[in-house]
C-alpha cells in the first residue's frame, strides 16, 4: 500500500506521524493533504534508514541540493563530502545526478550515507548503459530505459525525475516558437533526440502505465520533469513550456488515480514579473500537486553569482506557492560545483525558502524572525548567532572584527542606535 492509498483509507502511517512531528502540525492534516494530492511523502519502501519528507501545501518550503559526478570529474569520495556539506547546511533532500565514473557505486554509497531522501534522473543511467554497450542512446529500446528505472527503484531511490511530458508535439512547439536556447534539460534533449531518431513517441509518455506500476510497487514519488524548461529569460512561459505543463497535469491526474504520489517540476530561467503566473498556472493545471522549481533564475547575466539570482526567484516562487526549491550554486553554467559551492548554494536556497514561508505565512516562519529580532534588540550576540540560518558563518564574520565594547559591533560602536535608546 502506498502513502496515498493509506491516506484514502483514513490510515495515518508512521511516515505521516514523523512528518507531522517535524512540521509541528497535526498528523491528520498531513494525511488529508496526501489524500488530496497537494502533498507527498518522499520515502521509498526500501529506503528504511531515512524518515519520510513531507512536501506540499501548508508545509515548510523544502530545499534540494544536486550533487553528482560528471564525465570530466568523477570522484566518489568528493561526492560524499558534497553530500555531507549539503546535509550539514540544512538541505532537506539530495539528488544524485552522476553522469561519469562508476555511477552505480556512487549512487549506492550516497544512498547508504544519506540521512535525507535521495532523488535521481534515471535517463542518465540509461544513457551510460548504452555507452557501455558501445551504442548511442537513441539506439536504446524502451525496455532498457524502464530497466534503469526499476534498478534505481529497487535500490531505494525515493523520487525520480522523469520527462514524460516531452512529447513529439511539445518538442515541435518549441522549435516552431524559435527559442534562443532551445532545449536545455539533459533529459529533455536526450528524449527529443530519441524520438527524432526512432520516429516514435516518448516511451515515458507512451507507456506511462508501465512507469506507474514501478513507482507504485516501491511507493517512489514521481517528479514529473520539465524537460522543456526555458534556459534563458527570453524563452520563459512560451508555448512549448506550457504545452508540456498541460500534459504533466494530465499525467499527474492519471498517477493520482492509480495511487502514485506525484510532484511537478518547473522552470528554470524566468523574469521576476512572470514567476507568480507560472506558479498559478502549475497549481491550476496540475490539480494542486506539489511544485518543485529550479531557482527560478531571474537574470542571465550573473555567471558566478547564480546562487543569488536563483535565491531571488526562489523567494518569490515560494511566496507564491512553490513547495520545493532546487538550489543553484555559484558555479552554475560554469563548472561542476565544489564542496564549498554546495554549501553556499544550500544556504542561499534556505534563505529564499524561509523568505517565501514568511510571505505565505507558513507556521513558525515569522516567529523565527521575531526571536532573532528580540535577541538583536537585547544586544545578545550569542543568541543572534545561534538563531541565524548559518551560525558558523555569522560567528566567523563577527570574530574577524571584534569590538572593544563586546555589547556592540564595529559598524556603529558607541553610536549603536539600540544602545543609545537603551
Amino acid at each position: 500500500m502506498t502513502q496515498l492509498e493509506a491516506a484514502r483509507k483514513g490510515i495515518i502511517t508512521e511516515e505521516m506521524r514523523a512528518a507531522a512531528q517535524a512540521e509541528a502540525v497535526d498528523a491528520g492534516e498531513i494525511r488529508r493533504s496526501i489524500e488530496e494530492g497537494t502533498a507527498v511523502i518522499t520515502r521509498n519502501k526500501r529506503h528504511a534508514s531515512i524518515a519520510g519528507l513531507a512536501v506540499g501545501k501548508g508545509l515548510r518550503t523544502k530545499v534540494n541540493a544536486n550533487i553528482g559526478s560528471s564525465q570530466d570529474h568523477a570522484d566518489a569520495s568528493e561526492e560524499l563530502l558534497k553530500l555531507k556539506a549539503a546535509i550539514d547546511a540544512g538541505a532537506d533532500a539530495v539528488m544524485d545526478l552522476s553522469t561519469g565514473g562508476d555511477v552505480d557505486e556512487i549512487r549506492r554509497v550516497i544512498m547508504m550515507e544519506s540521512t535525507v531522501p535521495i532523488g535521481t534522473v534515471p535517463i542518465y543511467q540509461a544513457a551510460l548503459n548504452a555507452k557501455r554497450k558501445k551504442k548511442s542512446f537513441v539506439e536504446l529500446c524502451a525496455d532498457e530505459l524502464f530497466d534503469a528505472i526499476e534498478q534505481q527503484a529497487e535500490e531505494g531511490v525515493d523520487f525520480i525525475t522523469v520527462h514524460s511530458g516531452v512529447t513529439r508535439e511539445s518538442v515541435a512547439r518549441v522549435y516552431r516558437e524559435g527559442r534562443i536556447m532551445g532545449i536545455v534539460s539533459r533529459g529533455g534533449a536526450l528524449t527529443a533526440e530519441w524520438m527524432k531518431f526512432n520516429k516514435k513517441e516518448n516511451p515515458l509518455f507512451d507507456e506511462y502505465p508501465r512507469l506507474l506500476k514501478i513507482a507504485k510497487k516501491y511507493d517512489m514519488v514521481l517528479s514529473l520533469g520539465d524537460g522543456l524548461r526555458p534556459g534563458c529569460l527570453a524563452d520563459a512561459t512560451d508555448r512549448g513550456q506550457i504545452h508540456e505543463l498541460v500534459t504533466l497535469g494530465e499525467l499527474a491526474k492519471t498517477a493520482f488515480d492509480e495511487g502514485v504520489q506525484v510532484m511537478i517540476e518547473g522552470p528554470g530561467h524566468v523574469p521576476l514579473d512572470q514567476i507568480e503566473a507560472n506558479i498559478l498556472l502549475q497549481k491550476r493545471l496540475c490539480h494542486g500537486a506539489p511544485f518543485y522549481v529550479l531557482g527560478p533564475l531571474v537574470t542571465d547575466i550573473a555567471p558566478g553569482y547564480d546562487h543569488i539570482t536563483s535565491a531571488i526567484g526562489g523567494a518569490i516562487a515560494a511566496g507564491a506557492g512553490a513547495d520545493f526549491l532546487c538550489y543553484v550554486t555559484p558555479s552554475e553554467h560554469l563548472r561542476l560545483p565544489t564542496v564549498e559551492d554546495v554549501r553556499d548554494g544550500v544556504i542561499a536556497c534556505r534563505i529564499a525558502a524561509h523568505a517565501g514561508d514568511v510571505a505565505k505565512k507558513t507556521r513558525g516562519a515569522m516567529e523565527a524572525d521575531i526571536r532573532l529580532a528580540k535577541a538583536r534588540r537585547a544586544l545578545d550576540w550569542d543568541e543572534q548567532i545561534r538563531l541565524s540560518i548559518d551560525p558558523m558563518r555569522a560567528r566567523a564574520v563577527r570574530e574577524t572584527s571584534p569590538p572593544e565594547d563586546s555589547s556592540v559591533c564595529t559598524m556603529c560602536g558607541s553610536l549603536c542606535a539600540i544602545k543609545i535608546t537603551k
